[in-house]
C-alpha cells in the first residue's frame, strides 16, 4: 500500500449524520492523528495510545463557505445560544482501511490430520506487500510480493515460482497433511480459462516438522477471507475477486471430513455471509467489499444477478477499501426544539489546530417556519466525498492560504478514503462512499479547482453562493436534505410552496425522484437552479443506509465504466448508471437534462422573447445579455449545461426564457447525446446541442417549475453585491411563487 496512505491530518473529525431535526441528538467523532495511524507495516508510538488532548468545540451558522475575497468570503454567525462553548477530550482514533470477510475465532483446525484450503480467485494488483486470500492465525494462503502464490505459516515460507497472470481466472489450494511426525504442505494453482488459449500451472511442496505447525492449529483464532490478523488489526488486503472459499479438515481418528464454505451468491444485499454448511460461522465483510461482481463462470450469459445468482458467487476485495471509520463518539449533541433551520458548523481547535464539520438542522417534521425550503444534495456530497482531482497540484493549497481556504486535499490525504470519481489501487473504480469518515472537500474554504481565476467551488461551498443571496436577500427559508426527501419521501415536504434545489443535485434515489414529482404533481413549485442534475442512479445499504452504492453503468459522462455484467446494484438489485437509461430522464422532472461539458468556465444567456403571460420573469432586467459574469467560472452558463428536449420529456407547454451561447472549444456534447462522429440522437448538428435553457412551465394541479440548467448559476447571484441581472431574475421567480 502506497506510504501516503498513511499520512494524517493533526486534529479531525466527522458527524454520525449530515442533517438532523429539533429534539434528535448528532454525534462527533473526533481525533488527534500521528503522522502514521493504521497498523500495516508500521505502528504508532504507543505513547499516543489512549493520550487525551483537550480541544475548544463551538458551533456557527454557516452564511457562505466561499474563501474569495473577491466574493462575500467565508461568513459565519455565532450560535452560542444554541451551543455552548465547551472543551472536550479527544484521543487518537485507529483508521482501518481494507475489506476482508471474518468469523468469530474457531478452533475447528485443532486436531486437524488434513486441512486443505481452497478458492478460486481473480487477482488485480501486483503489490510489494504480501496479499493474503485465506488466513487462520499465523497459517495463510496468500500471494507474495512476487506475484507468485505462497503459503506462510509461521516464518515459514512455501512459495511456487511462477507469478499468477493478473485478472486471470485462478483455482489455488493449499494441502496440509500429517505423515507421521511431519506435515507434507503442498501449494497448488490452476488457471480456469485464458483468452490466450493457454492455460497455466503451478505446485510446490514441502516436509514441514509437525511441533511447528501443531500449535498454530490449535490456536483460537478468526477465518479471514482476503486479510490476515495482526494484533488487532486486520492487514495484508487481498486485491482481486474470490470465489468459494472454502476449509475442509479430516480430524485425527475419524473418517469424516468437516468442510467450512461459503458461498458468496446469497445475502447478496448484507454485510454477513452465512457458512453453507450450518456450522454458525458466518462471515462479517468488513470495509464494504464490492459484491455482485461476475465469477469464474459468468462468459456474458446473464446482466443481471438476480437472474442468475450462481455466476454472481465472487466478491471483489480491495486494499484500500473504507467508507465508516466507526471511531467512537467524542461527544453528542441535542439540538434544541427551537433551534432555526439551516446549515451549522462544528468548530473545533486546541490552540494550533482547527477543525470544522458542517450540518443541516431541518424544520420540524410539519412545522416549517417558512415557506421556502432549500433541498441539500447530501448524496452528491457524500459520492464525490474526498474526491481527488488527478490535475491537482501543491501550488493549489499555496494559493488558497492566501486568503484562508480549507488548507488540505484529498489527493494529498488518500487515507482518508477516496470518492468514487477516483479508483482502488488496482485500477477498479470506487463505487461505494459514505459521509461516516472526514471529508476534506466537505468543509468551509475548500477549493476544487485551485488554479481556477474564479472561486473554484463546487458542491457545499458552491451551494453557498445560493444560502448568502437568500440571506443578502432576507428571503427567509428552512433547509431539508435527500435524506429526509429518501425516507420520508412527499411528506419531508409537507407545508412548502416553493423547493430550490441547489447548483448540482446529481444523485438521486427512485424516492427522492418519486417525492419531487409528487410535490410537483400537487400543486408545489419547484426551481432547479443547477446543472447535471437527476442524472445517477444510487442505492442506499439496507443495513446501513448511511453507504450509497453507484454503478457507473452504459452511456453518460462517467469517471470510470463498471465491468461487463456489473452493471446491476448489489444494495438493491435495480439497473445502475443513468436515470435517462432507467426510463426517467431528468427533463421529465424539471423540464432539462444535461447535454454538454467543458471546463469550469462560464458564459452568458441571451433572453428569448416571452408572452405576456411570463414578462414579469424579466421586470428590472433591460439587457439582453444577463449572467456574464459571476464567481464560477465567470459566467453563469457554465461547466455542465442541461437542455430542453421535448422527446426526453419536457412539457410541450415549456417556455425558453433564455439560452447560453458562446461556449468554448472545450465543450462537448455527453455521450448519452452521440451516435457517431457525425450525427446525434436528437438527429440536429452538434453545436445546437451545447446550450443551457432556462425554462418556466405550469403543471395541471397548480404546481409549476424553474429551470436553468447550469451548474454555475448560482455562483452569479453575489455579483456586485448581489445587484445583477441573475439575481433580480431569481428574486422576480420567489416573488412570484410567494403571491400566488
Amino acid at each position: 500500500m502506497n506510504s501516503s496512505m498513511y499520512k494524517r491530518i493533526p486534529l479531525i473529525g466527522y458527524t454520525d449524520c449530515l442533517s438532523v431535526r429539533p429534539g434528535e441528538s448528532i454525534e462527533f467523532k473526533l481525533s488527534y492523528q500521528d503522522s502514521i495511524s493504521s497498523v500495516d507495516e508500521q505502528k504508532r508510538p504507543e505513547s499516543a495510545v489512549n493520550k487525551e488532548n483537550y480541544v475548544d468545540s463551538w458551533l456557527s451558522q454557516s452564511i457562505c463557505a466561499d474563501p474569495n475575497p473577491k466574493g462575500p468570503g467565508i461568513q459565519e454567525r455565532p450560535a452560542d445560544d444554541w451551543y455552548k462553548r465547551t472543551k472536550v477530550a479527544v484521543i487518537q482514533q485507529e483508521i482501518r482501511i481494507g475489506s476482508h470477510g471474518i468469523t468469530e475465532p474457531t478452533n475447528a483446525l485443532c486436531n486437524a490430520s488434513q486441512v486443505i484450503i481452497a478458492a478460486r480467485i481473480f487477482p488485480t494488483l501486483k503489490s510489494e506487500s504480501i496479499q493474503s486470500v485465506i488466513s487462520y492465525g499465523a497459517l495463510s494462503l496468500c500471494i507474495d510480493s512476487e506475484g507468485a502464490l505462497a503459503c506462510h505459516i509461521g516464518a515459514r515460507r512455501v512459495q511456487c515460482k511462477q507469478p499468477l497472470r493478473l485478472r486471470q481466472w485462478v483455482s489455488v489450494s493449499l494441502n496440509l497433511k500429517r505423515v507421521g511426525s511431519d506435515i507434507t504442505v503442498d501449494v497448488n494453482w490452476q488457471e480456469i480459462q485464458s483468452g490466450s488459449g493457454t492455460s497455466l500451472a503451478g505446485q510446490q511442496n514441502a516436509h514441514i516438522a509437525a511441533l511447528e505447525i501443531d500449535p498454530i492449529l490449535a490456536e483460537l483464532q478468526p477465518i479471514i477471507i482476503a486479510g490476515t490478523q495482526k494484533d488487532a488489526a486486520v492487514t495484508h488486503c487481498f486485491n482481486g475477486k474470490i470465489e468459494a472459499p472454502s476449509v475442509t479438515i479430516s480430524e485425527v481418528d475419524s473418517s469424516s471430513n468437516r468442510t467450512l464454505e461459503w458461498d458468496f451468491s446469497v445475502n447478496m444485499s448484507s454485510r454477513s455471509v452465512p457458512d453453507m454448511h450450518g456450522e454458525l460461522l458466518p462471515l462479517k465483510l468488513v470495509n464494504y467489499p464490492t459484491r455482485a461482481v461476475t465469477n469464474s463462470a459468468w462468459k456474458g450469459q446473464e446482466m443481471c444477478w438476480r437472474h442468475a445468482p450462481e455466476l454472481y458467487s465472487a466478491i471483489h476485495f480491495h486494499e484500500d477499501d473504507v467508507v465508516d471509520f466507526e471511531w467512537d463518539t467524542t461527544f453528542a449533541w441535542s439540538v434544541p426544539e427551537n433551534m432555526p433551520s439551516g446549515v451549522y458548523v462544528m468548530r473545533i481547535s486546541d490552540g494550533v489546530h482547527q477543525d470544522a464539520m458542517p450540518f443541516y438542522v431541518c424544520a420540524p417534521k410539519h412545522k416549517p417556519a417558512h415557506k421556502l425550503c432549500v433541498l441539500i444534495p447530501t448524496f452528491t456530497y457524500a459520492i464525490y466525498g474526498n474526491h481527488a482531482r488527478p490535475d491537482w497540484e501543491p501550488a493549489w493549497q499555496e494559493r488558497g492560504s492566501d486568503y484562508g481556504a480549507y488548507p488540505y486535499n484529498p489527493a494529498e490525504y488518500p487515507g482518508y478514503g477516496q470518492s468514487t470519481y477516483n479508483y482502488h489501487s488496482d485500477g477498479s473504480g470506487i463505487c461505494h462512499a459514505s459521509h461516516r469518515r472526514p471529508l476534506l472537500n466537505l468543509r468551509p474554504g475548500y477549493i476544487t479547482f485551485g488554479n481556477a481565476d474564479c472561486s473554484g467551488l463546487r458542491h457545499f461551498q458552491a451551494d453557498s453562493h445560493l444560502l448568502a443571496w437568500l440571506d443578502a436577500k432576507n428571503i427567509g427559508f428552512d433547509v431539508i436534505t435527500d435524506r429526509e426527501l429518501h425516507e420520508e419521501g412527499l411528506d419531508a415536504l409537507s407545508g412548502y410552496e416553493h423547493v430550490m434545489t441547489t447548483s448540482h443535485p446529481e444523485y438521486h434515489t427512485a424516492e427522492t425522484l418519486d417525492a419531487l414529482t409528487q410535490y410537483r404533481d400537487t400543486g408545489g413549485h419547484l426551481s432547479y437552479l443547477g446543472g447535471n442534475g437527476f442524472y445517477w442512479r444510487i442505492a442506499l445499504h439496507p443495513e446501513q443506509t448511511d453507504t450509497l452504492e453507484i454503478r457507473r453503468a452504459e452511456d453518460g459522462i462517467r469517471a470510470w465504466a463498471a465491468e461487463p455484467g456489473e452493471y446491476y446494484q448489489a444494495f438493491d438489485g435495480q439497473y445502475g448508471g443513468l436515470w435517462r437509461r432507467n426510463g426517467r430522464p431528468p427533463q421529465a422532472l424539471c423540464g432539462l437534462g444535461f447535454s454538454a461539458q467543458g471546463q469550469f468556465n462560464g458564459s452568458y444567456y441571451r433572453k428569448k422573447p416571452v408572452g405576456k403571460e411570463l414578462q414579469w420573469i424579466f421586470d428590472g432586467i433591460d439587457d439582453d445579455i444577463i449572467g456574464n459574469f459571476g464567481l464560477s467560472g465567470g459566467g453563469a452558463a457554465g461547466f455542465e449545461l442541461d437542455r430542453a428536449d421535448v422527446l426526453l420529456g419536457t412539457p410541450e407547454n415549456a417556455t425558453v426564457l433564455a439560452t447560453s451561447e458562446n461556449h468554448g472549444q472545450d465543450f462537448i456534447l455527453v455521450p448519452e447525446e452521440m451516435l457517431t462522429h457525425l450525427t446525434t440522437l436528437p438527429g440536429v448538428a452538434s453545436k445546437e446541442l451545447l446550450r443551457a435553457d432556462i425554462i418556466w412551465f405550469d403543471v395541471a394541479g397548480g404546481g409549476s417549475v424553474f429551470s436553468v440548467g447550469s451548474i454555475t448559476f448560482c455562483g452569479s447571484l453575489p455579483h456586485n453585491g448581489f445587484d445583477n441581472s441573475i439575481s433580480t431574475l431569481l428574486q422576480n421567480v420567489v416573488q412570484q411563487v410567494s403571491n400566488r
